[in-house]
């Protein structure tokens, strides 16, 4: 790779962006930045302003010959990049609040990344990165694309389909479970070793060893397992887990514990709360520390975000691929026939082996029977959303709700869909520009 090694962090005046910075500034000696570009749109410009002041103060305490920049401008951030990094949210916390709020009016779950808020947000996204990936395929051909922004399963996978550019997926919610792991049992994460397999906030972990030796059997007996603040926190069914074999992602309490999981949503409606708002006060709060002239680091308040750690992962690939080091990462990638029942394009959550070359997925050795009716289930709906967002077709939207396991009824989710539709018109023109 080439010795200048800039980095576009596209959504640069994100919360998350401190640590970020943090991971360039602590893995420097492997991986040696040279240029950070933060890019935001003007609707993001104060919040960039702001995050992009501490990063220049983390940057010059630490005493790294690291040029800091931040534009509006992307294509200027693109040129010249050797990773593109996305953390962006099109339509604002505005627009995750809808996705939370409106299905609740259908009885139906209410989240940013799963069922019709997660379609929702795909519906959105998914135009902006092929947009993106348009303008790298122009300016930085042979960048890599790691994706966060969310949901990243299906957002890779309509790059990976629709876009010349090489993209990797990440989540937290993998490291969020070696951190928990590590904690339990006291141990570095480099000790631990986890199975995961499914997809994108739908895994399960089937294998977990401490030193090489096993653990899962004493851990599906956890019923309150790993978990994240942006999940609510109920019990797993343990007579399930011990059925299964495996430790479900606590995204998985939205399809096991689906009446609990919507009336918890429900009474807090009630109240006039959801995860939106509380995201909110959290950001109001963050932003108002970064503020603070004589602050030069991370600050411990950011682990409230239900995204922390995403930061660390990103910097660990690119670290990874920028080394050809050969180490293995749960990530976001092409099937390439490693879940038989899936197709070979399909995004998939599982072990990879980070090469100079990009992540090559490992075999699988343990696939639950249980679970992979659900991951069909929730690939079908997957695939259809994508091929909806990149098309603008009605229709297609409407299938993949139908084949979600948390829609309830198609009636419903048809009105839904066009309530949702019509409350997010400035951010789909696929859809609305064959109408007018």
């Amino acid at each position: 790779m080439s010795k200048q090694l800039k980095i576009a962090v596209i959504g640069g005046g994100s919360s998350y962006t401190p640590e970020l910075i943090e991971g360039f500034i602590l893995n420097y000696e492997t991986l040696p930045v040279t240029e950070i570009v933060l890019v935001d749109i003007p609707e993001g410009f104060h919040k960039l302003t702001i995050v992009g002041q501490l990063a220049e103060r983390m940057i010059a305490a630490s005493g790294l010959p690291i040029k800091l920049r931040m534009t509006m401008d992307r294509r200027s951030a693109l040129e010249g990049a050797t990773f593109v990094s996305t953390q962006m949210r099109v339509g604002l916390l505005d627009a995750r609040a809808r996705d939370e709020s409106i299905p609740l009016k259908y009885g139906m779950i209410g989240q940013e990344t799963t069922g019709p808020g997660g379609m929702m947000k795909a519906l959105r996204t998914i135009p902006v990165l092929l947009d993106l990936c348009r303008e790298m395929e122009e300016v930085c051909p042979d960048a890599w694309l790691l994706n966060f922004t969310n949901p990243a399963g299906m957002v890779t996978e309509a790059i990976l389909k629709h876009s010349r550019i090489r993209s990797v997926g990440l989540c937290n919610s993998p490291i969020g479970a070696y951190k928990w792991l590590s904690s339990l049992y006291n141990v570095p994460m480099d000790r631990i070793y986890c199975e995961f397999v499914g997809l994108n906030h739908l895994h399960w972990i089937s294998q977990i060893t401490v030193d090489g030796q096993s653990k899962l059997e004493e851990l599906l007996g956890n019923r309150e397992g790993y978990s994240a603040k942006n999940v609510p926190q109920f019990a797993w069914n343990g007579t399930l887990l011990q059925s299964i074999g495996a430790i479900p992602s606590y995204y998985l309490k939205y399809f096991y514990l689906q009446r609990e999981m919507l009336a918890e949503q429900m009474e807090a409606a009630a109240k006039g709360e959801n995860r939106a708002e509380t995201v909110k006060r959290l950001e109001s709060e963050l932003f108002e520390i970064y503020q603070n002239p004589d602050l030069q680091e991370k600050p411990k308040q950011l682990e409230q975000r239900g995204g922390a750690y995403y930061s660390e992962a990103a910097v660990h690939l690119m670290n990874s691929l920028y080394n050809d080091s050969g180490d293995t990462q749960t990530l976001n990638v092409s099937n390439q026939g490693i879940l038989s029942f899936l197709p070979d394009d399909a995004c998939i959550e599982v072990n990879c082996t980070v090469t100079k070359d990009g992540p090559v997925p490992q075999p699988v050795t343990v696939v639950p029977e249980a679970v992979k009716g659900l991951i069909m289930a929730v690939k079908t709906y997957e695939r259809l959303a994508i091929e909806a967002a990149v098309t603008g077709d009605r229709g297609l939207a409407l299938s993949a709700l139908a084949h979600h396991p948390l829609t309830s009824s198609v009636n419903e989710a048809e009105r839904m869909l066009e309530d949702m539709l019509e409350q997010n018109q400035q951010y789909l023109p696929n859809f609305f520009q064959k109408i007018h």
